[in-house]
């Protein structure tokens, strides 16, 4: 699947979930309490750290939140990124339960210093083959957005 594609269904998949929204009661204010049954994402936490608004959410909020999640600032950016960049934004986020994106900018800045060139992201994604799948020496047990694992 091109990467592109992975990310359109990560985002109708994110909408999905989200689609299973059911009210469990209004407070006072004439707010809504919700609960979800996802199938392919910690709903919750998506919703808490993205600042979801529960009431208005749509397909296009998925695709901006799934971008924010690839290390995108928008969905127009990634759709615009190059190919090896959204393969390395893929990876990134297949395996964000072994290194957060942080850990792999820092990472990446330090290989960088000491080889004293920049490294493209089509470097990177071979870098991130070998350490962070073949080796597995990221395996830092992070809490991930996603429930299931099928890519």
């Amino acid at each position: 699947m091109e990467p592109i594609d992975f990310f359109k269904l990560q985002a109708k998949n994110l909408f999905r979930d989200f689609k299973t929204q059911k009210v469990i009661s209004e407070n006072t204010g004439g707010d809504f309490n919700y609960e979800y049954s996802p199938k392919y994402f910690h709903i919750y936490d998506v919703i808490t750290d993205y600042g979801i608004d529960e009431e208005n959410f749509t397909l296009m909020n998925a695709q901006h939140v799934i971008a924010k999640i690839a290390c995108f600032a928008k969905w127009g950016d990634l759709a615009k990124a190059s190919f090896s960049e959204l393969e390395l934004a893929k990876l990134l986020f297949e395996h964000q339960d072994k290194i957060d994106i942080l850990s792999w900018n820092l990472y990446i800045a330090e290989a960088q210093a000491m080889n004293e060139q920049l490294l493209d992201a089509e470097i990177q994604v071979g870098i991130f083959e070998q350490v962070v799948i073949e080796d597995n020496i990221f395996d830092m047990s992070i809490q991930s957005y996603l429930l299931k694992h099928d890519f």
